[in-house]
C-alpha cells in the first residue's frame, strides 16, 4: 500500500481517461455477460419451438449477437487505447518528475551512485507502471464486475450449484496472496540487477577510450558477462514462481468445471436443472473462473511495478541536504562581494576538509588558492554556489548569506570554468549558448573572440554549426577549454569561479586560455585555483592551504617577503621553468644542454 500510495497520485491527472476507460470495461463486461444469456434464449427457443420453431426469433437473436459483440469490440478498444494513453502519460509525469528530483538534488547525492544506474531507474523502473495503470486496474475492474455479474446470472439458474462452484475460490485466493508475497523481492531483485548491469555499460562506453589504451577489453567483456549472468538468473528466478503460479491457478479453476459436471449433470438427469442452464453454465462458468486466473495472472505485472516502485519513490522523495529557505530572497545582480566566516566542511563525518577558513574579498577583487591536491582548493569554489552547504560557518555575498538566496538567483551570479571541461553533444553554437540561451550570433561570436575560440572555430568543418560529439570528444583539450570560457563570457555574471583552468595544455594554448581568461576577469570578483603560480601574482590576495586550513594569506610580493610555503613553491616553479627553458632551448640546437 504505501508503494501504491506514492505512486498513484500521477494518475490523478488523467481521472476523467481513466473514468471514459472504466466505462468502456463496463461495456465489455456487459457485452460478455449478453453473450451466454443470447446462446440460452436460443437453446430456449429451439426447445419451445420443436421443430416447427420459427426462423424470425432466430433471426433477430443473431442480429442481437452481432450487436453485442459489436459493442464489444468497440469498447474493447476504447478500453484499450484510453487505458494506455493515461498509463503512458503518467509514465512520462514520473519520469520528468524523477528527472527535476534529480536535478534538485545535491552534488552529495551522486558522490555514491551510478549513472547508469539512475538512468535505469528513471527508463526500466518506471516502464512497469504502464503494467500498472493500462493492465492492472483495468483487469480488477473489468473482472470484478465479471465475477459479480456471472455470479448473478449462475444463481439466478441455480443457486445450490452457484455456491458449489465456488469452493475453488479461497484455494485460489490463498495462492494469489502466497504469489505476491514470494515474487514481489524476486521482481525488486530483478531490477536492482537490471540498474547494476545498466551501470557497467554506461562506464564502459564512456570509457571506452581507457579500455582500449589499457587493453581491458577481455577483463570488461568478462564483468559485464558477470552482470549479465546475473539479472538473467534474477529474472529466471522470478519466472520460474511465475510459471509455477499460472498452472496451478488453471489447475484448481477447472476443479470448478469438474464440480458443475459432478453435481450439474446429476440434477440435469433429475430433471432440476434444464438442459439450456447446464449448456449456459458451462459458458458462464469459464467466464467466471476466468477473472480469478487473470487477476492471478495480471498480478505478476502488479508485484513487478511494486517491485520498481520503492526505486522511484526513493528518487522522488529524496530530500536534498542543500535545502532553499522558503522565503528565500532573489538576488537581482550581485557587486560580487564574498566572504566566509569561519568555514568548516566535511564530505564524511569526521574526517574534516576545511577548518575555520575565513577571508573577505571586495567587488572586482581577485582571489587565489594554492596548496598541494586535496587541501580543499576546489571544496571551497564549489561552496560559493551551493554545491554543497559548510557543516559550520557562513558565506555571504554582498553581505548576505547565501542559504537565504534562491539556488536559481545565486547561480546565476556565478561563472565557472573547471580544468575538467563539460560539453554536450550538440553543436559549437549550442554549447556556447548555454551561457545565455536567448543571446544574439553577434553575442555567441563576440564571446568567442573574448575567448580567442573564434578563428579555431571557423576553421572547422562546419564552423559554429559544428558538431562536438558527446563530451565534445571532436576537440582539442585548448579548444574546449576555450568553448568553456567563452560558454562563461556570454554568461557574464558578476563572479567568476576559475578551477586550474590553464592546466593540462601547451604552453602556446595556454597562452590563448591565459588571454581569454584575463579578458574575461575583467570588471569581475574572481576566484582562482591555479596550480602555476606566474598566473596569478597579480592576484589581490592569495590564501596558501595546508590540511584543510589557511597557512598563509596576502598578496604574491606579501608571501614572497614571508619566506614560508609559498616561497617555496614559487622558487621550485621558478627552478623548473628554467629547466624546461634550457631543455627547449637545447632542442632547437640554440643552446648547450646542462
Amino acid at each position: 500500500m504505501k508503494e501504491l500510495k506514492g505512486i498513484l497520485p500521477f494518475a490523478r491527472a488523467y481521472k476523467w481517461w481513466i473514468g471514459a476507460a472504466t466505462l468502456c470495461m463496463l461495456l465489455v463486461t456487459a457485452a460478455s455477460l449478453a453473450g451466454p444469456w443470447a446462446i440460452r434464449s436460443l437453446l430456449s427457443t429451439i426447445e419451445d419451438g420443436g421443430a416447427g420453431a420459427e426462423l424470425g426469433p432466430i433471426s433477430a437473436l443473431a442480429a442481437i449477437a452481432v450487436g453485442i459483440y459489436l459493442v464489444k469490440a468497440l469498447a474493447k478498444f476504447g478500453t484499450d487505447y484510453i487505458s494506455h494513453h493515461a498509463a503512458w502519460n503518467m509514465v512520462q509525469d514520473i519520469r520528468q518528475k524523477m528527472y527535476d528530483s534529480l536535478q534538485g538534488l545535491s552534488l552529495s547525492f551522486y558522490s555514491d551512485k551510478q549513472t547508469g544506474e539512475l538512468m535505469s531507474r528513471v527508463i526500466n523502473d518506471t516502464r512497469t507502471f504502464e503494467v500498472l495503470l493500462a493492465h492492472a486496474i483495468p483487469t480488477v475492474v473489468v473482472n470484478g464486475v465479471m465475477l459479480v455479474g456471472v455470479f448473478f446470472f449462475l444463481s439466478y439458474m441455480n443457486a445450490t450449484l452457484a455456491l458449489l462452484t465456488l469452493i475453488p475460490v479461497p484455494l485460489l485466493a490463498w495462492l494469489v496472496l502466497k504469489f505476491s508475497r514470494i515474487s514481489r523481492p524476486l521482481f525488486r531483485k530483478n531490477q536492482e540487477e537490471v540498474g547494476a548491469l545498466n551501470a557497467i555499460l554506461q562506464d564502459n562506453l564512456s570509457g571506452i577510450r581507457e579500455i582500449k589504451a589499457f587493453t581491458q577489453e577481455e577483463h570488461e567483456s568478462e564483468r559485464t558477462g558477470r552482470a549479465l549472468a546475473a539479472q538473467t538468473r534474477a529474472m529466471l528466478r522470478a519466472l520460474k514462481m511465475t510459471n509455477a503460479f499460472h498452472p496451478a491457478i488453471e489447475f484448481v479453476a477447472s476443479l470448478g468445471t469438474a464440480i458443475v459436471i459432478f453435481f450439474g449433470g446429476r440434477l440435469a438427469l433429475g430433471g432440476a436443472l434444464p438442459l439450456k442452464d447446464l449448456v449456459t453454465y458451462f459458458l458462464y462458468l469459464n467466464a467466471f473462473y476466468q477473472p480469478i486466473m487473470a487477476l492471478g495472472q495480471i498480478n505478476e505485472g502488479l508485484q513487478e511495478a511494486l517491485g520498481s516502485a520503492g526505486r522511484v519513490l526513493s528518487v522522488i522523495q529524496a530530500e536534498s541536504d542543500v535545502p532553499e529557505s522558503p522565503d528565500a530572497l532573489e538576488l537581482s545582480r550581485a557587486a560580487g562581494a564574498i566572504e566566509f566566516r569561519r568555514v568548516g566542511f566535511q564530505y564524511v563525518d569526521g574526517i574534516p576538509v576545511l577548518d575555520d577558513i575565513s577571508f573577505c574579498l571586495k567587488p572586482r577583487e581577485t582571489l587565489a588558492l594554492v596548496g598541494a591536491t586535496g587541501v580543499g582548493k576546489t571544496t571551497i569554489a564549489s561552496l560559493i554556489p551551493r554545491f554543497y552547504d559548510p557543516v559550520t560557518g557562513e558565506i555571504y555575498i554582498d553581505d548576505r548569506d547565501i542559504r537565504t538566496l534562491t539556488l536559481r538567483s545565486l547561480r546565476r551570479q556565478i561563472s565557472l570554468v573547471s580544468q575538467d571541461v563539460f560539453l554536450f553533444n550538440g553543436t559549437v553554437r549550442d554549447n556556447i549558448l548555454y551561457g545565455s540561451p536567448r543571446a544574439t550570433e553577434e553575442e555567441v561570436i563576440a564571446a568567442a573572440k573574448a575567448a580567442n575560440a573564434h578563428n579555431f572555430i571557423l576553421a572547422l568543418e562546419m564552423g559554429y554549426d559544428t558538431p562536438i560529439g558527446e563530451r565534445g570528444v571532436k576537440l582539442s583539450g585548448g579548444q574546449k577549454q576555450r568553448i568553456s570560457i567563452a560558454r562563461a563570457v556570454l554568461k557574464d555574471a558578476p563572479i567568476l569561479i576559475l578551477d586550474e583552468a590553464t592546466s593540462a595544455v601547451d604552453t602556446q594554448t595556454e597562452h590563448l586560455i591565459q588571454e581569454a581568461l584575463n579578458t574575461l576577469k575583467e570588471n569581475k570578483t574572481a576566484v582562482v585555483i591555479a596550480h602555476r603560480l606566474s598566473t596569478i601574482r597579480d592576484a589581490d590576495q592569495i590564501i596558501v592551504l595546508a590540511e584543510g586550513k589557511i597557512l598563509e594569506q596576502g598578496s604574491h610580493e606579501d608571501l614572497l617577503v614571508k619566506g614560508g610555503l609559498y616561497w617555496q613553491l614559487w622558487q621550485a616553479q621558478k627552478a623548473n621553468q628554467g629547466a624546461a627553458g634550457r631543455i627547449a632551448q637545447a632542442a632547437m640546437g640554440s643552446a648547450p644542454l646542462k
